[in-house]
């Protein structure tokens, strides 16, 4: 039977007040534990850099491992500590009322009682992450006056730094990093394709970041670690159309986007969106839209 918080028996420890932004590091070897029996009137947000942690809410409980985000909702009982068996717990925390819009990331890695835990991250994201903890830490100490306190250098953040963004300004702008912790740690759960292979989903990935970049089936194929051959027939069998097709709708729709949000001439839309001919672009692009490219342009600011 899983622990509840409330039922551990450490000295409690009070929550910071809801509408306070806190940020901190902290790298604590055992027994440091923190107890809540009625949780937290703030959310928790933990980035684990070193160690391992074990954190429980209500009944979930999770491990945190380097790379991991945990993320503690308001209002339940819960406990953090170091796990046990482990050396020390080095992790990067901050308190906060998170984001509305925060909640559609989060909700696919819910376990129970607002406790996230979102799975380790790749390595180019945790650096992203480290990063935008690191300026969280300077932005909550800016006053408003002349530019923010430089972001400080990774090996330069001491155990035990903390700080609280007391200005509007400030807080405002340690939220936003936060808001990119977010989202480059969870990004991973967008809804997919359920029964499509991972490899095939890799690959419309790519398509649908850069679709004006010179993919082709062999620079694709290379990408998600499969032959051409073997790639175009899983990309065809499972999606219903093959890699170039989708690149192709993906560089109109794309298109479409660009004559519709910037004034940028016809040619240089073609260019931006991966064609290399605008009469090329001009054909495809009434073929799929009906209209030409400057027809389409003009039919929005028209009203049609």
């Amino acid at each position: 039977m899983p622990v509840r918080a409330d039922e551990l028996p450490e000295t409690a420890v009070p929550s910071p007040p809801a509408g306070q932004m806190i940020i901190g590091r902290f790298d604590q070897p055992p027994p440091y534990a923190i107890t809540r029996p009625r949780g937290s009137d703030s959310w928790l947000f933990t980035w684990t850099t070193g160690g391992a942690g074990l954190l429980r809410q209500g009944a979930a409980e999770a491990t945190a491992a380097s790379g991991d985000l945990v993320v503690l909702g308001p209002g339940v009982p819960q406990h953090y500590r170091v796990r046990p068996g482990a050396g020390n717990w080095a992790f990067w925390w901050a308190h906060c009322q998170a984001r509305p819009s925060w909640a559609a990331w989060l909700r696919p890695y819910e376990t129970a009682d607002l406790l996230y835990a979102v799975p380790r991250a790749p390595g180019g994201i945790r650096e992203r992450v480290d990063a935008a903890f690191r300026r969280m830490l300077a932005d909550a100490r800016w006053t408003g006056e002349g530019a923010p306190p430089a972001r400080a250098a990774p090996e330069s953040v001491p155990d035990g730094e903390v700080a609280v963004a007391h200005g509007t300004a400030a807080r405002e702008l340690a939220l936003c990093s936060l808001e990119e912790v977010v989202l480059l740690a969870a990004a991973r759960a967008e809804p997919r394709r359920t029964g499509t292979d991972p490899r095939i989903r890799r690959a419309e990935d790519l398509i649908a970041a850069d679709p004006g970049a010179p993919h082709t089936v062999a620079s694709l194929a290379e990408r998600v670690s499969l032959s051409p051959s073997r790639f175009a027939h899983l990309f065809t069998e499972q999606l219903g159309h093959s890699p170039m097709r989708a690149l192709l709708h993906a560089r109109l729709l794309h298109a479409a986007r660009l004559l519709e949000a910037t004034e940028l001439p016809v040619e240089r839309v073609a260019a931006a969106s991966g064609f290399g001919s605008p009469f090329h672009f001009s054909r495809v692009f009434r073929q799929r839209y009906g209209v030409p490219p400057g027809a389409y342009r003009n039919g929005l600011r028209d009203g049609g």
